[in-house]
C-alpha cells in the first residue's frame, strides 16, 4: 500500500501547486504583486484566496490567473493575466464592461439574462469556439446567484475594435459589451489561448454583498456543496 500512498500524495501536491506556496508564506501573492506593480495588491489577494479555496474544494489547479479589477475606469488597464509556476505578467490591457454596468466607470453588476451589465466573482475557463464576435472563450460562472448564468448569458471573452485607446481618447471611454470581459482585438487570440481550458478568471468590485458572502472568499466546504 505504501507506493499507493505516496503516489497519491504526489497526485495531490501536483493539484495543489502552484497555491500551496499561498498557505505557505504568502509567497505567490508578493511574486504577483512585484510582477504586476500597477494593480492592486488586495484585489491580487483576494483573487487566490478564491482559486486557493475552489482547488481546495475539488476543482482543478490551474497555470494561469486572470484578474480583472472593474473598480478602475475603462480607461485603463484592468486586466491581468499570470502565470503562476513562473510568477510573470503575461498580459495588461484593457477591458470591457457591459453597456448597462454604467458609462467609464462601472457601477452596477447581474447575474439576470438580459441585463446587458457585467458579472463579477471567480470563473472557470472552458472551451474556445469561433461565434458572431470571432475567436472568443466560453466562461461558467462558479459563483451561484452571482455568476452562475454565464453560459446560458454567453458571456465569454473576445477581441472588439472598440477596446482601444483611440477610443478612450476620442469618447473619454472604452466601448461597451453586453457584458462580456472584451479585450483588444490585436491581443485576443493569444490570450485566449493563454487562458483557455481550465484556467481561473476573477472578476472584482468592491460590492459589499458579494464581498461578504461570496463561498469562494470565505472558504466553507457546506457552501460550496451546491457549487458547479
Amino acid at each position: 500500500m505504501r507506493p499507493i500512498l505516496w503516489a497519491a500524495l504526489a497526485v495531490l501536491l501536483n493539484l495543489l501547486s502552484p497555491f500551496a506556496a499561498i498557505a505557505a508564506d504568502g509567497g505567490l501573492r508578493e511574486a504577483l504583486r512585484r510582477a504586476a506593480p500597477s494593480a492592486d495588491p488586495a484585489v491580487i489577494g483576494l483573487a487566490l484566496e478564491a482559486t486557493q479555496c475552489a482547488v481546495q474544494h475539488g476543482l482543478p489547479s490551474s497555470q494561469r490567473l486572470a484578474v480583472i479589477d472593474y473598480s478602475r475606469p475603462s480607461t485603463e488597464p484592468r486586466l491581468w493575466v499570470f502565470d503562476l509556476p513562473s510568477h510573470q505578467l503575461l498580459y495588461q490591457e484593457l477591458v470591457a464592461h457591459g453597456r448597462n454596468s454604467g458609462e467609464n466607470q462601472a457601477r452596477s453588476f447581474s447575474n439576470a439574462d438580459g441585463s446587458l451589465e457585467s458579472s463579477i466573482g471567480l470563473f472557470r475557463t472552458l472551451d474556445p469556439y469561433n461565434g458572431h464576435n470571432g475567436y472568443s472563450l466560453r466562461m461558467e460562472g462558479l459563483e451561484p446567484g452571482i455568476n452562475d448564468h454565464a453560459l446560458q448569458r454567453a458571456l465569454v471573452i473576445h477581441g472588439a475594435s472598440y477596446v482601444s485607446y483611440s477610443a478612450a481618447r476620442s469618447q473619454g471611454r472604452i466601448g461597451r459589451s453586453w457584458g462580456c470581459p472584451a479585450v483588444p482585438l490585436a491581443v485576443a487570440p493569444r490570450l485566449i489561448d493563454t487562458l483557455k481550458g481550465g484556467q481561473y478568471v476573477f472578476a472584482y468590485y468592491p460590492d459589499r454583498h458579494w464581498l461578504s458572502s461570496s463561498p469562494y472568499l470565505h472558504c466553507s466546504g457546506e457552501e460550496l456543496a451546491g457549487a458547479p
